[in-house]
């Protein structure tokens, strides 16, 4: 069971990187725009399109998970502190907090390691003998 909640975890954080990237992908100029307009380089538009679906997706299925997490983590608090840090408007104070909870819950992922049902674990696996490669 552990195993299954880890999954789940892993996919659950996962997804809200993986839907925003495909929905800058949706309208990249208006998203370009917002950057810009919020103080953010638009060139930057697509490596944080590539961070958010490429980390996701590794997060969702557990490649080089300590990394993906790592730097969702840092992408997190970067985020909250450029676009969501209008602590006077109240839902931008939730977004804010939303991304720190966020980059907590990828940090203790990234300290963790490993989880069950990821590829990581598969890397040093065994062979149809029995005894363990890599």
């Amino acid at each position: 069971m552990t195993g299954v909640i880890q999954l789940l975890g892993r996919v659950m954080l996962a997804l809200i990187f993986i839907l925003a990237g495909i929905g800058k992908i949706q309208d990249p100029a208006g998203t370009a725009g917002y950057m810009q307009s919020m103080g953010v380089p638009g060139i930057l538009l697509w490596p944080t399109i590539a961070l958010e679906v490429l980390g996701g997706l590794a997060l969702a299925v557990g490649y080089k998970t300590r990394l993906a997490a790592f730097a969702l983590a840092g992408f997190s608090v970067l985020a909250a502190a450029l676009f969501h840090a209008n602590f006077a408007d109240k839902m931008q104070m939730i977004m804010f907090l939303k991304d720190i909870a966020m980059a907590g819950g990828l940090l203790l992922l990234a300290v963790g390691g490993k989880t069950a049902y990821c590829v990581d674990n598969r890397r040093k696996q065994t062979n149809f003998f029995g005894t363990r490669q890599g």
